[in-house]
């Protein structure tokens, strides 16, 4: 997805345009191709482009843009000069709430270790050796550049892909991943990065979405009891707060926002013991990243174990309580949220990590 989104910005930068639109050009970017990227649009601008930039990342528009106007609702809230302006007074004027309501964080007593990796490698997708323990709610962010091995970790949990060596554990007990319901049967649930084509099937109607992971137990004799699965589904996606006509509208006719709420209905009705989340706000508005990360919050304050994979580091600071980083399909950090920062976070995942580290990660575990 990231090499994706790579490509469809050389693309839009060869057309040598007098006025570029740029549309969350670093919704999958991680900060090394992002901060590349931002020196490029300087570029373009310094030699007469003009430019439209759209983004959820505020800290971008800081960096780089001279006014700004922010839509709600699809009417202007507002347009000032960036200079005169300050992310609180953005926030607000997109979401209607202060600053410290979008990050919350709940202080929760972890419970027994949920998931543990005992040097679990990947062959084929390049993950080595991966030593991890997720206690029951806690949030262990996972912080990486693009190929850093995230989303390839998270993919052979749910067996995706084979674990070639190694060993995972559920509640104590070892289990044995070969495909998806094997995962599903030992209490993991994922969320994919990229929901339109992995997490959400976009023409069946949200119903059908949301209830795709648990048909099992929504039949009798083999066949699917449709007043069981409208009200489940009905249960969750008001839960959820999801914006639509009705369950039966369309996946494709919903925001990015609902179509990922859609996504996390479909794998808590399976009421998993571990949820892996993949860049679950990438490219949806402030207001439903705010409901996100309530939910998250939610999520762990009932026991669940949640490994956050995100490629923006303010999210992976404010909502996890370790921060782990890969680099190169190794994980070459252990971090507690209090101990964290920014710049250390990126020298490890640039691959500038100390000898002394495994000694140190194994006391950490």
């Amino acid at each position: 997805m990231p090499e994706q989104q790579l490509v469809e910005i050389a693309k839009a930068l060869t057309a040598n345009a007098s006025v570029l639109i740029i549309d969350e050009p670093t919704s999958s970017l991680g900060q090394q191709d992002t901060r590349n990227l931002l020196r490029i649009v300087r570029e373009l601008r310094a030699h007469g482009t003009g430019i439209l930039y759209i983004s959820h990342r505020l800290e971008e528009l800081f960096e780089i843009a001279d006014r700004v106007t922010v839509l709600r609702d699809g009417n202007n809230a507002g347009t000032h000069e960036m200079a005169g302006v300050t992310s609180r007074e953005l926030i607000r004027m997109m979401v209607g709430r202060e600053l410290e309501t979008l990050y919350p964080k709940l202080e929760i007593k972890p419970g027994e270790v949920a998931l543990e990796l005992r040097s679990v490698s990947c062959k084929r997708s390049k993950v080595k050796n991966v030593n991890l323990a997720i206690r029951s709610g806690e949030i262990v962010g996972l912080a990486g550049l693009v190929g850093s091995g995230r989303t390839q970790l998270a993919e052979a949990l749910f067996g995706l892909a084979t674990i070639s060596q190694g060993s995972v554990y559920i509640d104590g007990i070892p289990v044995k991943i070969h495909s998806p319901r094997d995962a599903m049967q030992a209490g993991l649930a994922y969320v994919p990065e990229d929901r339109r084509r992995h997490a959400v099937i976009l023409e069946m109607p949200i119903r059908s979405n949301v209830t795709l992971a648990s048909l099992d137990k929504l039949s009798k004799n083999g066949m699917l009891q449709k007043r069981a699965e409208r009200d489940v589904a009905q249960e969750f996606t008001e839960g959820l707060h999801l914006k639509a006509p009705s369950i039966e509208t369309l996946a494709k006719n919903l925001s990015g926002g609902n179509q990922q709420k859609v996504a996390l209905a479909r794998w808590l009705i399976t009421k998993p013991k571990v949820l892996i989340l993949d860049e679950p706000t990438q490219g949806i508005d402030v207001h439903a990243k705010s409901e996100i990360y309530h939910l998250i919050g939610a999520l762990a304050e009932r026991g669940m174990a949640i490994l956050l994979i995100s490629s923006e580091m303010t999210e992976i600071l404010a909502l996890s309580d370790r921060i782990t980083v890969m680099s190169k399909g190794e994980l070459v950090g252990i971090f507690d949220r209090k101990d964290a920062s920014p710049d250390e976070i990126l020298r490890l995942a640039l691959g500038q990590n100390d000898s002394g580290f495994r000694a140190e990660l194994k006391l950490q575990l």
